[in-house]
Parts: structure tokens; sequence; C-alpha cells
């Protein structure tokens, strides 16, 4: 007999996307969600044709959404290239959907491996996930840069509103060259620690942070005594109390250490080296298709999604008729996650144990042999199966069925 289906009483929201992720993103919804649960969200389209009808004014509406309501879904979204703006003939060059989530929201990104025993890491000593902690703001994606022409003086100027005034040479060019400015903001820096050191404390993992302060002594270091400071005055007490620990170490070391580690803590990085590390994390536990990734703003709001990007080659595929196999697992877990998450701050078992249930379903399909192709030639020790897309859905809800005790 089917259950009744699972109530909300709060909306997530929900932020659709582009090209493959879009269309696997109906499957999972049609197969893995609405059938168990009554389904209330406010939808937002960030599909690149709707971000042009609304000059992008759209990605905003989100945004605010989820800091009103406090948790969101998102599938994948292009962020437009040259080609992207004759291909969808954009009238403008969009930003990233995702650097105005982190902006509004003032959220770290966290993103994990999805592990399972038959897919083994390429570094053989990783037993435990291990989370890459991403500043999600400033740094060069916030620069300012262009081409020096010609020779001349290039000077880093600063006038203060009171009419403070700090002029610096960068450098005297001899030749034609590049220059580049980049910025960031104590607030900024003092959300993303408290955003990891909380993050640590609720996952119950030791938290790592790395960067280069015995070479940029100003930026990279005010970036580890920001993380000092709060450690020391907010949550040294707190983190002895849960039996983890905290400590700074250069990115070069750290790098050394992840290497030799088992894994299992979590790995702050400024915004560049968290996008960077976190590519290298994934590739080494098996795939990015195989990760998950969460907006967590200091004052407790969250935005789920996959790590991976809008997978083009298989949409055209798709347009042309193709079965294809794209891995929708990091998907999937984008939505178990954030059913979880809000039933865990409504204080609704039912629906924060679906979310851990649909996850179950998912490890049950792959422990089988069914996986989509991307993975059949990772997996050891078992018989695999390479299965489409959809029937890999498919699968998924009959085992999640059978955990639901449903006929």
């Amino acid at each position: 007999m089917m259950m009744k289906k699972i109530q909300m009483q709060t909306p997530i929201v929900e932020l659709d996307g582009d090209e493959m992720t879009r269309i696997l993103w109906k499957m999972i919804k049609a197969e893995l969600i609405t059938p168990f649960v009554d389904l209330k969200s406010e939808y937002y389209d960030l599909g690149l044709v709707h971000r042009e009808e609304t000059k992008d004014a759209v990605t905003v509406e989100a945004s605010n959404a989820i800091a009103r309501l406090g948790v969101g879904v998102k599938c994948a979204t292009i962020t437009p290239n040259e080609q992207r703006m004759s291909e969808y003939n954009l009238s403008e060059k969009y930003k990233s959907p995702n650097g105005t989530l982190r902006a509004i929201l003032d959220g770290t990104v966290f993103r994990t491996p999805i592990c399972i025993d038959c897919i083994k890491p390429v570094v053989k000593n990783w037993k435990k996930p291990i989370t890459i902690a991403r500043h999600a703001y400033g740094d060069i994606y916030k620069a300012t840069e262009f081409r020096v022409p010609e020779k001349g003086k290039a000077e880093l100027v600063f006038t203060g509103e009171n009419g403070t005034n700090f002029r610096q040479t960068i450098y005297d060019f001899e030749c034609p060259g590049v220059i580049q400015g980049l910025y960031n903001k104590d607030n900024s820096i003092k959300s993303f620690a408290r955003s990891c050191f909380n993050y640590a404390l609720d996952a119950k993992e030791d938290l790592w942070f790395s960067a280069k302060d015995t070479i940029s002594k100003k930026y990279d270091q005010t970036f580890r005594d920001i993380f000092q400071e709060i450690f020391e005055n907010e949550f040294k007490e707190k983190f002895a109390e849960a039996g983890i620990i905290y400590f700074y170490t250069l990115i070069d070391d750290a790098i050394a250490r992840v290497i030799r580690s088992e894994g299992g803590f979590i790995w702050a990085c400024k915004n560049y080296d968290g996008d960077v590390m976190s590519d290298m994390i994934s590739t080494a536990f098996g795939s990015l298709a195989m990760m998950t990734s969460v907006l967590v703003s200091p004052d407790g709001k969250y935005e789920y999604e996959a790590a991976h990007g809008t997978v083009t080659r298989h949409y055209y595929k798709y347009l042309k008729g193709e079965e294809t196999s794209t891995n929708p697992m990091a998907t999937i877990f984008a939505w178990s996650g954030a059913l979880s998450k809000r039933g865990e701050l409504d204080g609704n078992k039912e629906l924060e144990a679906f979310g851990h249930n649909l996850e179950k379903a998912c490890f049950e399909t792959l422990n089988s042999g069914i996986m989509t192709k991307d993975l059949v030639h990772l997996a050891e020790g078992i018989e695999a199966k390479a299965v489409s897309s959809e029937e890999f859905i498919k699968i998924i809800r009959a085992h999640l069925q059978e955990d639901l005790k449903l006929d």
C-alpha cells in the first residue's frame, strides 16, 4: 500500500538550471521526490533563457528567497562565455549565478565526495571523505585587471573616506605586461571563519586552514589572523568539548599532509585555492559527478547543489535522441540534503528521514553494481553494469520504495 505523502511545513527554494542537468532535475523530481513528498517549493528558473528574459533579476530574487526561507536546492547553471553569448543570443555576459548566491548569502561552499566501497580513491591511504571549505567571495573572482600596453609605472592607490591616501609602486614596466588587483573584506573573512568552525562542530571533524602568509604578508596574513582571533574568542572551548582540533598551516604543507592522511577532516581554503583543490579531491576520490556542494551562510542559511556543471556534451546527444548515461548522484544528493535540512530545521522527522533514505537507496543501487558509464571503469571487486540515466533513477526508486516499505 502506498503511504501518505510526507508533508512539509515550510517551502524550500527550487532553482532550476540548464542543459542535461535540467533534464535530470525533472526526472529526479518525478521519480524520487514528488511520489513520496508533498513538495512545497518556491520555483525560480535560472536557466539561461529565463535569465536573459529577466536580465538576471531572477537570480537575485532566488538568492533573497533562500535568505528568507533558509533552504534552497539548485540545479547546475551556465556561466556564459563568448560562445554562449552567440548560442543563446544574450544581450550581456551574465555573471555566475553561484557567485551572486554566494555574495548575497555571504556563504561558504563545503564540497564533500560521495564515497562507495567499490570505488577506491587514487590516494590509497584515504579511508574517509575530505571536505573542502571554499571561501566564496573576492580574490580573482572579483579582481580588476587589464593589459599593460607599454612601458610605464603601475601603482596601487587607496583613498580613504576621511582623506587617507596610500600609494605604492607595483612595478615599473619596461615592456607590455598584465596587471591584476585583488581584494577581500574583513566581514566576509569573518563570516567564512565562523561558517567553517560551525560546520566542523556539526560534522565533529577537525578543521584545517591553509594559505600562503609567508609570501602574501598582508592579504593571506589577514585571513590567518582573523581565523585565529575568532577561534580563540568564540570556538576554542567548543572544539575542546567536541574533541576536535583547529590548526593553520601553509598550503604547500597542507597538500603534503592531505596526501599522507586518512581523510575525515575539513580543509578550509581561500576562494581560488578551494576551487582548484575541490576538483583535485573529487577526481582523486573518483568523479566530480560524485561530489556534493552546500553553501552555508554564517546565520544558518543553506543552498544545496551538485559540484559539477551542466554536462553539455550529453545534452547535445540527448537533443539528437540518443540515450545518455549521465551520473545524477550529486544532483540527487542536493535534493536529499535540502529536504533533510528542511526537516531538521522544521522539526519534521519524517522529511529528515526521507532525505537519509533517499541517499541509502542510491548507495544500495551503486553497491549492487548498477551504475552510470562514468563509474563502471572505476569499480573494483564487483560486476558493474552501465545503465542509462533514466534506468538508474528508476532502480533507485525501487530501492527507495523497498526501504520505505512501500508496495
